[in-house]
């Protein structure tokens, strides 16, 4: 947040949100970020992501009940992929915060959360269709979107489309 703004109303409803999390779970979360379009903050303690899920679901003062969106990122850079969850207290106290979670993009993975949000259950399988991240305890972590032997992850920044496929022709 720049010096002199003020914070918006659902900003600091979501950033009350985060403090109730960030005093269950200290350091294995991040600082609050302010943002305007999507408040957020990142988990740090990959290992713990199931635990902060469902405190961030059941916890009475916070009730983030819909899961609306998981995102896939791709950070080469770094040598990570990573995930952004947008999550929502829906028709309850109507706050949203954005999780983000990062892990190796060779052999990484960050705990399923389907069982939390059972909308998770396809946007997982879609970011390891599409990153290559896999999702410990992910009831069927298949791919969704490619065929089950098609080569590599599309949505990866260096990813090579292969020239054929069964022998057609792959137009790119």
């Amino acid at each position: 947040m720049k010096e002199g703004q003020q914070m918006s109303q659902s900003v600091k409803e979501s950033e009350a949100a985060y403090n109730i999390i960030q005093e269950q779970f200290g350091s294995a979360i991040s600082v609050f970020d302010a943002n305007e379009t999507m408040p957020f903050f990142e988990v740090l303690d990959v290992s713990r992501w199931t635990e902060i899920a469902l405190f961030m679901r059941d916890h009475t003062k916070l009730k983030f009940n819909y899961l609306a969106c998981l995102s896939g990122v791709d950070y080469p850079t770094e040598e990570k992929v990573g995930v952004v969850y947008n999550c929502e207290s829906l028709g309850i106290f109507n706050h949203k915060l954005a999780v983000k979670i990062r892990c190796s993009r060779q052999g990484g993975s960050i705990p399923s959360v389907a069982y939390v949000w059972h909308t998770a259950n396809w946007h997982e399988r879609e970011a390891f269709d599409m990153y290559g991240m896999t999702f410990t305890g992910h009831p069927d972590l298949t791919r969704i979107l490619c065929p089950d032997d098609w080569v590599g992850h599309p949505l990866l920044k260096d990813y090579k489309v292969q020239e054929t496929y069964h022998g057609i022709k792959v137009p790119y």
